[in-house]
C-alpha cells in the first residue's frame, strides 16, 4: 500500500493540492502550508488511489458502509463505493450534512446508512477532528457503530489524539509536521 500512498503524495504536489505560503485554517490557526484534499479526490487518478488505499482498511475492519462530512468526504466515499462495486464486494456510501435539512425528510445523513451497521468515517484532512466527530455523532445517532476513522492527511494538530482518546480507531494515509513536511503512513 505504501506505493499507492507515495504516488498520492506525488500527485498532491503535481496537482497543487499541497501548497506553501501563509494560510488561515478553518480552525482559525495559521499555517505555513495548505492541503486541499478535494484537488486529489476530485482528480481521476487521485480518487482511484485514495479508494485503493482505503478499501483494504475497510475490508480489514469489516465495514458495512463508508461515510463522512460533506464536502471533504463526498468524492472519497463515492470513489470507494465505486471501486468496491467493481471488485464485486460493494461498500455503500453516505454523507453527513453540516446540519439537518429544514425541509423534506429533515435528514442529516444522506445515502446508505445500514441500521446497526459497522461503518467507517472518512475525511480529506484531520486538524482538530471536529468535522470527523460531527460525522461520527450523526452515524452513531442513526444507530451505527463507528469501527474505523480515516483521514487522507493528518495535520498532527490534536485531532487524531482526541479521536483515539474517545476510543475510535483512527488512521491517516499521510501525516504532516507543522512546517508542512508530509510523510506517508502505512498502518491499516
Amino acid at each position: 500500500m505504501s506505493g499507492i500512498v507515495e504516488r498520492l503524495l506525488q500527485l498532491a504536489l503535481e496537482k497543487g493540492a499541497l501548497t506553501y505560503g501563509d494560510y488561515t485554517l478553518t480552525s482559525g490557526k495559521k499555517s505555513s502550508y495548505y492541503f486541499d484534499g478535494r484537488l486529489l479526490s476530485l482528480d481521476p487518478e487521485g480518487a482511484h488511489l485514495i479508494a485503493q488505499a482505503l478499501l483494504p482498511m475497510l475490508r480489514h475492519a469489516d465495514v458495512e458502509a463508508i461515510g463522512g462530512p460533506t464536502l471533504g468526504a463526498d468524492p472519497i466515499v463515492a470513489a470507494v463505493a465505486l471501486l468496491s462495486h467493481l471488485e464485486g464486494q460493494p461498500v455503500p456510501a453516505f454523507i453527513v450534512r453540516k446540519e439537518a435539512k429544514s425541509h423534506g425528510t429533515g435528514r442529516s445523513v444522506e445515502g446508505h446508512l445500514p441500521p446497526g451497521g459497522r461503518v467507517a468515517i472518512v475525511d480529506d484532512t484531520c486538524t482538530t477532528g471536529g468535522s470527523l466527530l460531527h460525522a461520527i455523532s450523526a452515524a452513531e445517532e442513526s444507530g451505527c457503530r463507528v469501527v474505523k476513522v480515516v483521514a487522507v492527511l493528518d495535520r498532527c494538530e490534536g485531532g487524531a489524539e482526541e479521536l483515539r482518546r474517545r476510543g475510535y480507531q483512527f488512521t491517516a494515509l499521510m501525516e504532516a509536521t507543522p512546517e508542512g513536511t508530509i510523510k506517508v503512513v502505512v498502518n491499516p
